[in-house]
């Protein structure tokens, strides 16, 4: 009686051990939340690289962060810090006058094009052409003062950024290897870091920088336009036919900096529907950084 008594008893533990392993099954633990950039990119298509790093906290947020994506425009804040470099060094002047005429005159060039009749910018004149209204003119002619794509290359790569490469003159990147004038999410946004945060640039050219950065007319529409009104933020962008990026920083009240980039492409989608993903992706890493 004694054995069937336990018997019984175990094959009752057994039961009831198998609903309970049932019920494991039934009920799994619940996984982390999906990325949010993922979910902006399976909603709207194209492939989306974005890679942000909350300076407070160290956490960062990435998706395709490490693939290659056309720079466009955004080469342009890189190429002002080059400036910024070679006037540190005694190499450059910020008041140097630098002439030209109508046959450096590219489209999107509304600063040169509107001084072309007298012909002259200073080098700060047309580094703020650069970062405040992306003047492709503006940007060749300080790509050829200061050595052209491969010297801002060698720039980068002294900065330690081994991925970043800057081919081609503005209206030449059309066609070139897929490789060519590219940089990563994350590339770009730790070159940003050390270029507006670390040592690479003495203090006064930092400033100025981070100033030139903050007067972005053409970021209005994306990254920074999702950033709470209280944040301090600069950025630059980069558009063509199916391609629409940012990289932005922001300074927040009691808060480390926040470091973001974009890169969104989609060949046949609409500028304004590109702006709109990006702006979701600024609306993300907004609620990201609260958590």
């Amino acid at each position: 009686m004694r054995d069937r008594s336990a018997l019984d008893r175990r094959t009752a533990l057994a039961g009831g051990l198998g609903l309970l392993a049932a019920q494991v099954v039934a009920h799994p633990v619940l996984a982390a939340p999906a990325n949010p950039i993922a979910a902006i990119e399976g909603r709207h298509g194209g492939r989306l690289g974005v890679f942000a790093v909350d300076l407070h906290t160290g956490r960062t947020l990435a998706h395709r962060a490490d693939q290659r994506f056309k720079l466009h425009s955004t080469f342009k804040g890189l190429l002002a810090a080059l400036v910024l470099a070679d006037v540190a060094r005694g190499a450059e002047r910020l008041d140097a006058p630098v002439r030209f005429g109508r046959a450096d005159l590219l489209p999107a060039s509304p600063v040169t094009e509107a001084a072309v009749d007298r012909g002259v910018l200073t080098v700060a004149e047309l580094c703020v052409a650069i970062t405040a209204r992306s003047d492709n003119a503006a940007a060749n002619l300080l790509m050829a003062r200061r050595g052209g794509p491969a010297r801002l290359t060698r720039f980068l790569r002294s900065l330690g950024d081994h991925t970043t490469r800057v081919d081609s003159y503005e209206g030449q990147m059309a066609g070139r290897p897929a490789d060519h004038d590219t940089t990563s999410p994350r590339a770009v946004v730790a070159t940003l870091r050390r270029l507006l945060l670390g040592p690479a640039l003495p203090p006064s050219a930092r400033a100025t920088l981070e100033h030139w950065l903050r007067g972005n007319e053409v970021g209005r529409n994306r990254l920074r336009a999702a950033f709470p009104p209280d944040w301090i933020a600069g950025d630059r962008t980069g558009t063509a036919d199916g391609a629409c990026n940012d990289y932005a920083f922001a300074r927040r009240p009691g808060r480390a900096p926040l470091l973001v980039s974009a890169y969104h492409a989609a060949p046949g989608m609409a500028l304004t529907d590109q702006e709109a993903v990006i702006r979701a992706v600024g609306q993300a890493v907004v609620a990201w950084q609260r958590g």
